[in-house]
């Protein structure tokens, strides 16, 4: 046997190797990535950025392929291709988006205004939470420090206050102010001293001027000093017209504040316009008084009703009772806030008329006891009726916008004739509620009728025939004093104003606040460039027809009265007549700008006095009044966009 010739087998190595696993479709792709693969030197890293842009890109096939093949045996080893189907690290250069500008005063500038419009401590700025939460925002904003925080602070309110203090200087009627004196935890008192007047445009403008740190708040001192504070700080001398105070002051500490207010200017009517007491207080006080009479009574009427309110179960089954009964109210109950005596009203209201499910509720649930007796349902009857007309003249103080003295004459009139009618009432419960409340009702009429009367003389639907028919109505025989002492009054105030500079025709008053005005003289009488050439003619001719014709006053008072009609707006009315009586408007300007309030209308039902927080204790007394201060102008700038609502008054034939 022929033995077999093996032929020699070469060491032959291959300079590429296919793998069996690629079609000729990915050796292509391959082949496009590199296209001569056997000429590219080994370990050559400098050159293969052109693989990694065509796998970025993901229409490698190689790629594609294995992403697949690794779905379909998620267990398997990766494949040495598998490294092409991982994203690729970016380290080419990209689209990237563009650097903001940061404004950092501007940033501090809407930080300072959020810590004032919403009364938050300014120490938050350095406290942890709020650093992390403005560097998640912003890692370039530079946190500022308290200090700086309450610069910007006392910046915006040094900004406000300038524009403020413009409207004051351009304005020509008088400022009334209104004071309310807080007191706080280390036994010091802040006044609030608050503006009230009517600017050029007849309209009414409510401004807090100064919170005034009084370490003694109890003496005679207190308010004639922050009176004087506020004259000097606002330059405002000449200026004052009337003050309201919210508590009653004895007679020295008055005469101590006329006498300083008449050292500074001469004051209008002997300084019967100061020390006017303030309404809200007063009704508050009222009520207090009736509710603490009742207190055993109201309490059972709050624990009937917190027993509904706070249990599902006995609510439902207050309510399935009220179906079966069929009582056709449409008032829910609510538990009242005791601070203020509004929510206690209202919760009387609804339960006297839900009162016949009250009666029997205890039949269909046991665990109802100590429910009201009919004679403490007739005593809540009787408290709710007394608190009526007070109620309804406290909310016009607390819902009404732009509210002119005109309008509280009548309200308080109908307290008057309500308190009148209970005195000639027999009845025990009804004499012991109105005992407290003629009192104090006396007391503030003493001191704010003179002003009242003469406020609601300016109101053209009811000049001096409103004053005449409530004097007679309540005073009888004795009503031609009162009568007549409104009468001479109201004459002596414009005899006053008559001695007073002629207000200034409204091209004049823009050439006195630097506007140029050019008048035409189409029939070449000789008016002279700056507008002034006649006006010592007008002088004249009011100083020899005063004496042979009507006052303004008298001829206001002799015309007819406009109509109830609608709603009415006073200030647009005297707008519209300023020049037909131009020294009695400027009267009613200064007459219907005093304000019978010292309190904003979030506190007219408050129970309690005010008193500064301890935050705002520790502060120094002039970051307190920048802070309040400036809270209280941003809060009227938003307001002045929205139109105020007009007040209906509506008076019995």
């Amino acid at each position: 046997m022929e033995m077999e010739t093996r032929k020699p087998v070469l060491n032959y190595v291959p300079v590429t190797m296919k793998p069996q696993h690629i079609d000729s479709k990915l050796q292509l792709d391959m082949m496009e990535i590199q296209p001569d693969i056997r000429e590219t030197p080994p370990n050559n890293f400098a050159e293969t950025s052109h693989l990694k842009h065509h796998i970025a890109k993901g229409t490698c096939s190689v790629a594609l392929f294995n992403q697949k093949k690794n779905q379909s045996a998620p267990n398997s080893a990766l494949s040495k291709t598998s490294c092409y189907s991982a994203t690729p690290k970016q380290r080419y250069q990209t689209a990237s988006v563009p650097d903001i500008v940061i404004n950092s005063n501007h940033i501090r500038r809407e930080l300072a205004s959020m810590i004032t419009m919403h009364e938050y401590p300014i120490h938050m700025v350095e406290h942890s939470g709020f650093v992390a939460f403005t560097q998640n925002i912003q890692p370039r904003f530079d946190s500022a420090g308290f200090n700086t925080v309450q610069g910007d602070c006392v910046a915006i309110y040094l900004r406000e206050k300038q524009n403020i203090q413009k409207v004051i200087n351009r304005m020509s009627g008088r400022v009334c102010l209104m004071l309310d004196l807080w007191s706080s935890c280390r036994n010091i008192g802040y006044m609030f001293v608050t503006g009230q007047f009517i600017d050029g445009d007849w309209k009414l403008q409510r401004k807090l001027l100064n919170v005034i740190m009084e370490p003694y708040p109890d003496s005679d001192t207190a308010f004639s000093h922050s009176v004087a504070a506020c004259l000097s700080d606002w330059n405002m001398d000449g200026k004052l017209f009337s003050l309201t105070i919210n508590q009653p002051l004895s007679d020295f500490s008055v005469d101590k504040l006329r006498n300083m207010l008449c050292v500074r200017k001469p004051l209008l009517l002997h300084g019967q316009l100061l020390a006017q007491n303030c309404l809200a207080r007063f009704l508050s006080s009222m009520v207090q008084d009736a509710l603490t009479s009742l207190q055993g009574t109201v309490k059972k009427i709050r624990d009937s009703v917190k027993y509904v309110k706070f249990s599902e179960l006995h609510g439902d089954k207050f309510l399935d009772l009220k179906q079966q009964l069929q009582v056709p109210s449409a008032m829910s109950l609510a538990v009242d806030d005791q601070t203020k005596w509004n929510t206690t009203y209202t919760m009387l209201l609804a339960a006297l008329e839900l009162r016949e499910i009250f009666t029997c509720l205890d039949t269909l649930d046991p665990d109802y006891k100590n429910s009201p007796s009919m004679e403490d349902w007739k005593d809540i009857e009787t408290l709710c009726t007394c608190m009526k007309p007070l109620f309804e003249t406290a909310n016009l103080l607390a819902t009404g916008e732009s509210l002119t003295t005109n309008l509280f004459f009548h309200e308080v009139w109908k307290i008057q004739l309500e308190l009148a009618h209970a005195a000639t009432i027999e009845d025990p419960l009804i004499i012991s509620l109105t005992k407290s409340m003629q009192e104090k009702f006396e007391n503030y009429w003493n001191s704010s009728w003179i002003v009242l009367a003469i406020a609601v003389v300016m109101d053209p639907r009811f000049k001096m025939k409103l004053v005449e028919f409530s004097f007679s109505k309540n005073y009888g025989e004795e009503a031609a004093f009162y009568i007549k002492t409104i009468e001479d009054g109201i004459h002596e105030l414009f005899l006053e104003y008559v001695s007073l500079p002629l207000p200034l025709t409204p091209a004049y008053v823009e050439e006195a606040n630097g506007i140029t005005v050019k008048l035409e003289d189409p029939h070449g009488i000789g008016i002279s460039s700056d507008g002034l050439a006649l006006t010592q003619f007008d002088v004249y001719i009011m100083e020899t027809t005063s004496q042979q014709s009507k006052s303004e006053l008298d001829q206001y008072l002799q015309e007819s009265l406009l109509p109830r009609v609608g709603e009415f707006d006073v200030l647009g009315w005297w707008k519209v007549n300023c020049m037909k009586y131009p020294t009695l408007s400027k009267m009613a300007c200064d007459i219907l700008s005093i304000s019978v309030c010292t309190v904003p209308a979030s506190s007219v039902f408050d129970t309690k006095n005010k008193e500064m927080d301890s935050y705002r204790s520790s502060l120094r007394p002039e970051t307190v009044e920048a802070l309040l201060c400036a809270k209280n102008w941003l809060e009227s700038q938003q307001k002045a966009e929205t139109p105020a609502p007009l007040v209906k008054m509506e008076v019995p034939a």
